[in-house]
């Protein structure tokens, strides 16, 4: 690629870019226009990709971390062939288009993640980043190499200031993710004004403490950009970041270095004040230069030769490796899924005391065994949340095989970098903290539901019953926050078997998951439904049925430890009541209307249980004071002693029932 194709195609990108968003009177022009010739090269010369399959699996990734900037990419994906018509620019940010405001994954074709809250997209290149390394340790052959691609990412000053961004970059030091290489978008520019109201930090330096490579450039000089490109290539041991100097908005003539240009459409006089600048006629409309359009079309040949030879490669391996190539078919098509009715899952005999945390652990065991490609871990809480795979290896940069991550003191990276690691393909990752704790990840939790992205999160120490941690540590409000989150599966088992089987609905499921467990023990079930597996997958089962015939006369609906809580309160009330286990609440509710009365009748009294607030319950119960719950912040102590002085005790659950 020259330098005169590099212009062409720049000029391309700020011409779609002005003319977009003052169409829709909304938009980022700023970035696009600022970082042209960065795009420029990245999809013309740099990265390995394939337009016609933009799911090809040795493809460089790139991400724009900097969403806001999003007619940067769509314009660049239009321009190099990917299916997005320039009639979807001309529909940027409106209804029906596949050019929202922020790109979103699954949505555009060539949108490798959703971003657009800064510095999301950066954890998410970490964790794809981790996921090639992860892949070409389990693959790549002394004499085949299938996995080796670079994952590349756009960050502005407002990544750079947003707190997931230090999480992700200190770990990604620590690992020496050599293969990730991340473009610093550096025009002192932010929505208020200059960076100077608000950053003035060394971020070299910064970089340099967290074991980045760290190189200074020109955006606007591409020999020098193609030169700090092979630097970072010629260091793997680190992670590197190419601080880039720009000019926001380069090429308006009254508004770029300006915050002005950052947030909003230039409007008519200043769009036609460009064009004059950039050598385009004020009326060319969506203009794009015929120079780019002839170098892409070349391109394009080029990039689906290289993608077919490496098809080549693929399948010499796959012919030298059958037993690789069936793992390759597991974690790259789906077809995991059939190994997972062969998992042999750890038996409990009825009435076993087992805290669901550890019958998570025991799950996870089992199905790692099976599935190689089930990798992740915990923000420095493995021991309490049970999921190390020590005898998988941990993940390091000396051993890039390891399958248990250590991700720190994190959460809210792990997260992010979790959704990485998913949206990259081959892994099945998974992530874990305490419930309480969800707080600091809630942010990546809600992308993975947006993305639908098959991130499995470990959430334990699920209530009150926590203990002597105090109301810091007992999470009250938080199963309610999960379920407010469109598309997330929130399961919460009640004992060590529906544990088990909560963890292969979670692997069915394509798309997130979190697993609510208990820090303490809770019995084995003895359940009434005998095909209670398939009636939890519809989110609820009768554990104990009425001794009487005919209708019940009382349903108790309860999740988790509160399940043993409602059956040792029937015992105590002296009702003979139907005992309903709801490990998933969505997921009932979602069945048919037959289904559910089928549990719940109309018209019978229902009790709720569940040790977390009432919201959501009184749709079940059908009135405030049948819902069973905590609506209040917890006491420190024994759990036992706590769950008496809440008044959440068997006790107090049979005073209820009898009232009804």
């Amino acid at each position: 690629m020259d330098n005169n194709a590099v212009a062409a195609v720049a000029k391309s990108v700020r011409t779609l870019t002005i003319d977009a968003v003052q169409a829709a009177n909304s938009g980022h022009p700023g970035m696009p226009m600022g970082m042209a010739e960065l795009g420029a090269l990245l999809y013309g010369e740099v990265m390995n990709h394939d337009p016609t399959d933009p799911v090809w699996p040795n493809r460089d990734r790139f991400v724009l971390s900097a969403g806001h900037g999003s007619m940067f990419l769509y314009s660049l994906l239009h321009l190099s062939g990917y299916d997005l018509p320039l009639e979807e620019i001309k529909q940027f940010r409106q209804v029906g288009s596949i050019t929202p405001g922020h790109p979103e994954y699954g949505h555009t074709p060539g949108v490798e993640t959703t971003t657009g809250p800064l510095g999301q997209g950066f954890a998410n290149a970490v964790g794809m980043a981790i996921a090639e390394e992860m892949l070409a340790a389990r693959f790549n052959t002394p004499e085949h190499t299938v996995i080796d691609h670079f994952t590349y990412a756009i960050s502005g000053d407002g990544c750079l200031m947003e707190g997931i961004t230090s999480e992700a970059s200190s770990l990604a030091g620590h690992l020496g993710l050599g293969k990730l290489i991340v473009f610093y978008d550096s025009n002192r520019i932010s929505i208020e004004g200059s960076t100077e109201l608000a950053f003035t930090e060394d971020v070299a330096a910064r970089y340099r403490a967290y074991n980045w490579q760290v190189l200074n450039g020109d955006a606007y000089n591409p020999d020098g950009i193609r030169n700090l490109l092979e630097e970072a290539k010629g260091d793997l041991s680190r992670p590197t970041i190419i601080i880039l100097e720009s000019e926001i908005g380069r090429g308006s003539p009254n508004m770029a270095g300006t915050h002005t240009v950052h947030g909003a459409a230039l409007g008519d006089d200043e769009v036609a004040a460009t064009k004059k600048v950039l050598g385009v006629d004020p009326q060319a409309m969506f203009y794009i230069d015929p120079a780019a359009t002839a170098f892409f079309s070349n391109r394009k040949d080029e990039l689906r030769t290289a993608h077919a030879e490496w098809r080549k490669k693929f399948d010499a391996w796959g012919a030298a490796n059958p037993g690789l190539l069936a793992q390759w078919k597991e974690a790259f098509e789906g077809g995991y899924r059939e190994v997972l009715k062969d998992i042999g899952l750890p038996q409990y005999e009825p009435g076993a005391s087992v805290a669901t945390r550890k019958a998570s652990g025991e799950a996870l065991k089992a199905i790692a065994a099976m599935l190689p490609n089930v990798a992740g871990g915990s923000a420095d809480l493995a021991p309490s949340n049970n999921t190390a795979l020590p005898e998988h290896g941990h993940f390091s940069r000396d051993n890039r095989a390891g399958r248990t991550m250590h991700f720190g003191v994190r959460e809210l990276a792990m997260a992010a970098i979790g959704n990485g690691m998913a949206l990259h393909g081959g892994v099945r990752p998974f992530v874990a903290t305490f419930l309480v704790f969800s707080d600091y990840l809630r942010p990546a939790l809600r992308l993975s539901a947006m993305m639908k992205a098959p991130l499995i999160y470990v959430l334990t120490h699920d209530s009150f019953f926590v203990g002597e941690d105090g109301p810091t540590h007992q999470p009250v409000e938080h199963l309610a926050a999960m379920r407010a989150i469109p598309g997330l599966r929130v399961l919460r088992p009640a004992d060590a078997e529906e544990t088990g089987e909560a963890w292969l609905m979670a692997l069915e499921h394509e798309g997130p998951t979190v697993l609510a467990l208990t820090r303490q023990g809770l019995p084995v079930l003895e359940k009434s439904d005998r095909k209670w597996k398939d009636a939890m997958r519809r989110g609820a089962y009768i554990v104990r049925e009425c001794t009487h015939d005919g209708p019940p006369e009382l349903v108790i609906v309860a999740t988790g430890s509160e399940v043993a809580l409602a059956l040792e309160a029937v015992e105590r009330s002296g009702r003979d009541a139907r005992v309903v286990s709801m490990p998933s609440r969505e997921l009932f509710e979602a069945q048919d209307p037959a289904y559910r009365q089928a549990l719940v009748p109309e018209g019978v009294p229902v009790v709720t249980a569940e040790a977390g607030i009432a919201q959501g319950w009184e749709a079940i119960a059908k009135s405030r004071d049948r819902v069973f719950s905590i609506d209040r912040f917890g006491e420190s102590g024994p759990g036992k002693a706590v769950a008496k002085a809440l008044k959440f005790s068997a006790d107090d659950l049979a005073e209820v029932l009898r009232g009804v």
